[in-house]
């Protein structure tokens, strides 16, 4: 009769000591030094914008002590407002405009910048040329221009003319586009550039021995190399140049006869021009809505890239 092995019981387990709790004083401290910064933001951020929600769909708000629910009734008439209309058409045209300006002249002056035929003191010179737009703010821009600009400005003398730029119907749109295409392109060319110098050079010597030429390299290595950095920028540039306002107030107020009207200006003229709060938080709401379209993609795009 065989003998029967009995596997030995398992040891028992070892009885884990009860994690210790983290003190409520360290556990609530990084919400502390994070308060101050989210109360403002609560304050300045949220509060606003969920009253201007509110304002818009109401009536006599602000000035009076009993607004009226109107429901839709405000995004109608700001809809099927024809000022409204022309303003969308001049924001999408200013900012498709100045964005691809941006890109094809900051990513010029980059690759310039960038190429090792230029000295090294030549490329400083030329760096503080074209960095210098960047460093005005709009208010700057705006008066520079607009000496510049003017019937007895330079550009006038130079070209022997006395155009209206700022003034002229025909040429006032155009005309505040190029001046906020100097004033940004200098965001695209330090970011492309950045990006630029991080391009392994073997990729390009690997394309050279392949036999391709420059034109080749510049769409088969440069630009796949540059493109997550193109798609940020311009996602980003198509935020805040929809939404510029300072630079267009400042120079033609949304005139003449509404050819340079943006919806930040509309928004504007209806609040402090037209006391019109309830509509004003109506555009504004669209606008919102319009930026939030554009910020939902960057962010899908930053996601993607993490």
């Amino acid at each position: 009769m065989q003998d029967v092995i009995v596997a030995p019981a398992p040891p028992a387990a070892t009885p884990q000591p009860p994690r210790k709790r983290r003190p409520f004083r360290k556990t609530a401290e990084p919400f502390g030094f994070l308060a101050p910064t989210l109360v403002l933001m609560f304050v300045l951020m949220v509060i606003p914008v969920v009253l201007v929600v509110g304002y818009s769909f109401m009536d006599n708000v602000i000035l009076t002590k009993e607004p009226e629910f109107v429901g839709v009734d405000n995004f109608v008439t700001v809809l099927t407002d024809g000022v409204f209309l022309t303003a969308i058409r001049n924001t999408l045209f200013f900012t498709i405009s100045s964005v691809v300006a941006h890109l094809v002249i900051g990513l010029g002056f980059a690759m310039l910048l960038n190429s090792p035929l230029i000295g090294t003191v030549s490329r400083a010179i030329f760096r503080a040329l074209y960095i210098l737009p960047w460093l005005f703010t709009a208010a700057v821009i705006a008066v520079l221009w607009r000496m510049l600009l003017a019937p007895n400005g330079v550009v006038n003398f130079l070209l022997d003319t006395d155009v209206e730029w700022l003034a002229s119907p025909a040429l006032a749109l155009g005309t505040v586009t190029f001046i906020n295409i100097w004033a940004g392109y200098p965001f695209f060319m330090v970011s492309l550039l950045a990006g630029l110098q991080g391009v392994p050079a073997q990729l390009h010597e690997a394309a050279t021995v392949d036999g391709a030429n420059g034109w080749q390299r510049f769409w088969s290595v440069t630009i796949p190399q540059l493109r997550p950095i193109i798609i940020s920028l311009t996602l980003l540039d198509l935020i805040w140049t929809s939404q510029q306002f300072a630079l267009i107030w400042m120079t033609t107020g949304g005139g003449p006869v509404n050819v340079t009207e943006m919806l930040s200006t509309y928004t504007y003229k209806l609040a402090f021009s037209r006391y019109e709060f309830a509509l004003a938080s109506t555009s504004a709401v669209l606008v919102l809505l319009m930026s939030m379209v554009l910020a939902f993609f960057y962010v899908r795009h930053q996601r993607a890239e993490d």
